[in-house]
């Protein structure tokens, strides 16, 4: 293992350094591509409510769009310039401010040095941030071969953290639950966890996964290799996946391997075959004691995810009848991800009586779940 990597952050870890230092200190966030890095300018956001979110993409902007001249007239008749702001960087707005450097190890030159000064003191020209302003700057890892580079007297004066991609307990359970994921794409990604693999870990990438390799993620050393999984393209075929109804079989087709690539839509397309195994939503509803159990393990996981993303409290009952059916790694996977802080539905499913009673009856797994 890279030694770096030891210390390697979640996004929940690299948002809370940020919060906690970031009126003072800029944090850089190293990661990989399409794992949340632009989302944590949101997550503050809902954090800091009274904060403004300004984002910056520095892939965009030259030395010019920090700032342009004004010639001015001084109160004793002297002439002089100064340099308005672009709007985007926020000084313009009243109060704190969050403002995010996107991509900022893809910057020209001009622009690394041109937002130093910006990220060293919250100031530019005459101009500073409200004093409770939180600066913070993102970039791809160096290794992933897309074009960022950190000068050694910009890195030094900064804080550099790396952080790493989620595992798919992660995800699942600080993102896509509560996204509106498609089921079939969650039950995907339980079942092939090594598509949230570091291309860091893989020597080999063109080899298949037993064999040590991915061809799954991206990986600088691969052959070819376009289109690839990361939590940001499965978010795009999932909503592909909520409109395939509206699609020939080829356009979806196509749609799904521009978006991951050939090698994860086929393995993605034999998810969606199984799905068809599935009890409609309306069924488990209306008898849930007689709804179809689906004999696959990977349907009753879709099944499960399906739930947790659709849940009304009107059906809540019929759904425990349902679940109490299933197996008990199903009725597991349900109740752990329900008890999750973060499930948008989780008050429902905790205060509801029949779901207490099935807890009393089922301790073990939750206790084994605490150790």
């Amino acid at each position: 293992m890279n030694q770096q990597a030891i210390y390697d952050l979640t996004l929940n870890q690299t948002v809370h350094l940020i919060k906690t230092i970031g009126p003072k200190r800029t944090v850089l966030v190293k990661g990989h591509m399409g794992t949340g890095k632009s989302t944590m300018l949101k997550i503050l956001g809902a954090m800091l409510p009274t904060h403004k979110q300004v984002y910056f993409d520095c892939t965009t902007k030259d030395l010019m769009d920090l700032g342009v001249p004004k010639v001015v007239t001084h109160e004793n008749g002297n002439e002089y310039v100064t340099f308005p702001t672009n709007e985007e960087l926020g000084l313009h707005l009243d109060g704190p401010v969050i403002l995010m450097f996107d991509e900022w190890g893809k910057a020209t030159p001009g622009v690394k040095l041109g937002t130093l000064r910006v990220m060293l003191e919250r100031v530019m020209g005459s101009r500073k941030w409200h004093p409770d302003s939180i600066v913070f700057a993102t970039t791809n890892m160096e290794g992933e071969g897309v074009g960022d580079v950190l000068p050694a007297h910009a890195r030094n004066r900064l804080t550099v953290v790396r952080m790493r991609k989620p595992t798919v307990e992660e995800w699942i359970e600080d993102f896509a639950l509560n996204a509106g994921i498609h089921e079939t794409m969650l039950a995907w990604a339980l079942e092939h966890p090594y598509i949230f693999q570091s291309f860091e870990e893989v020597a080999n990438p063109d080899a298949e996964v037993k064999d040590g390799g991915n061809p799954h993620i991206h990986h600088p050393k691969a052959t070819g290799r376009g289109a690839v999984v990361t939590p940001r393209s499965m978010e795009a075929a999932s909503d592909y996946m909520h409109l395939m109804s509206s699609m020939d079989e080829l356009t979806f087709q196509a749609a799904l391997v521009g978006t991951i690539g050939m090698r994860s839509a086929a393995d993605l397309s034999t998810y969606i075959k199984i799905s068809s195994e599935m009890p409609s939503l309306q069924d488990i509803k209306e008898n849930p004691k007689t709804a179809k159990i689906p004999a696959s393990p990977s349907a009753v996981v879709m099944v499960v995810m399906r739930t947790l993303n659709n849940l009304e409290r009107g059906w809540l009952n019929a759904w425990m009848d349902y679940h109490e059916r299933l197996d008990k790694e199903a009725q597991a996977l349900f109740s752990l991800a329900a008890r999750s802080e973060k499930y948008k539905h989780r008050e429902m499913v905790m205060t509801n009586a029949r779901y207490t009673q099935w807890c009393l009856a089922n301790q073990h797994i939750h206790s084994a779940d605490k150790k």
